[in-house]
């Protein structure tokens, strides 16, 4: 007789000492991981909230960077890890957006992770060598249509890939897309003229475009490049399908109980619109932005149909 009310104290005991440990979060150190390769922009991101966050909570949050596969492999590790609130993902849209898409085993299916907040967004800037002598995007779509140009990008199923194959989509361009191994050597094939240009993030080419070295001719973005304001976007240009932007976000394994996630949603959230890390979105050319939660998770969702029908008509994939 006495069993049920001795069973009824242990649960309610556990379920008050898991809303405590919920409450108490963090009380050891978070692990960040991010997904792609160190020292790229949601790498410097990544590292710029956790050390806000790691001031404000006083526990430590270790960035871990754990690519490969277009970010698949870092991903997988997150959705798989108990959600406990300890490990977070910090990735670009294409993860969800792309590569469920173009991968046949990605390792995770995105319903395994649920999006915290988008933190920031930033447009690609499109670029060539000069030799071509190319000046608008409309010399480049015309000289696309007539002989055929080609594109790097920082690899198979990246942005710029995307980017790609949403210009032949869009513009009836012949466009042949060179894959490397990151943004820097991409843009060095576009520096060394191996390739016509790329579609790439705007850092890492506007020192070559302030040198001369490459011709800027837009930007994918909704609005203009803080580093690169006089470069119109592409919907100036007058080709507003080629508009694109990464988005930067945090994620969480689903499995993390709701009360849990609110917390660290609301905490992440804080650290992102704080001023020193606004300035380092400045210093990335990254737009802020905010959306939280459901909110987020709409947008992954649309981004995700938007580009899975142009995957689909162009027949994109991971070689």
């Amino acid at each position: 007789m006495q069993r049920r009310p001795l069973l009824l104290a242990c649960a309610l005991a556990v379920a008050a000492g898991s809303a405590f440990a919920q409450d108490a979060w963090p009380s050891r150190p978070v692990k960040f991981v991010v997904n792609f390769p160190a020292g790229g922009p949601l790498d410097v991101l990544a590292r710029s909230v956790a050390d806000a966050l790691q001031k404000e909570l006083k526990q430590p949050f270790v960035v871990e960077n754990k690519a490969g596969a277009g970010g698949n492999i870092g991903a997988d590790a997150v959705a798989k890890a108990p959600g406990d609130g300890y490990t977070v993902l910090w990735t670009i849209d294409s993860t969800v957006s792309v590569n469920p898409h173009i991968y046949k085993a990605a390792g995770f299916k995105p319903p395994e992770l649920r999006p915290l907040v988008i933190a920031s967004s930033s447009g690609l800037l499109i670029g060539v060598n000069p030799s071509n002598g190319f000046k608008t995007l409309n010399d480049l779509v015309t000289a696309g249509k007539a002989k055929g140009v080609t594109f790097s990008s920082a690899g198979s199923g990246s942005p710029g890939h995307l980017a790609a194959e949403m210009a032949t989509e869009a513009t009836g361009m012949k466009v042949t897309h060179v894959p490397y191994k990151g943004n820097a050597p991409a843009v060095t094939a576009v520096l060394s003229g191996e390739v016509t240009g790329g579609v790439l993030a705007t850092p890492g080419m506007l020192p070559h475009v302030k040198a001369g070295k490459v011709t800027a001719l837009a930007v994918t973005s909704r609005q203009r490049s803080k580093l690169a304001p006089d470069v119109p976007t592409v919907r100036e240009a007058g080709l507003p399908q080629l508009e694109q932007e990464v988005l930067y976000l945090a994620m969480l394994p689903a499995s993390t109980p709701e009360p849990l996630a609110q917390s660290i949603q609301k905490a992440v959230a804080a650290a992102v619109a704080r001023p020193e890390v606004r300035n380092q979105l400045d210093n990335l050319d990254m737009h802020y932005e905010g959306d939280a939660g459901a909110a987020a998770a709409r947008r992954l969702a649309d981004l995700s149909d938007r580009y899975g029908k142009v995957i689909r008509a162009t027949g994109m994939k991971v070689e």
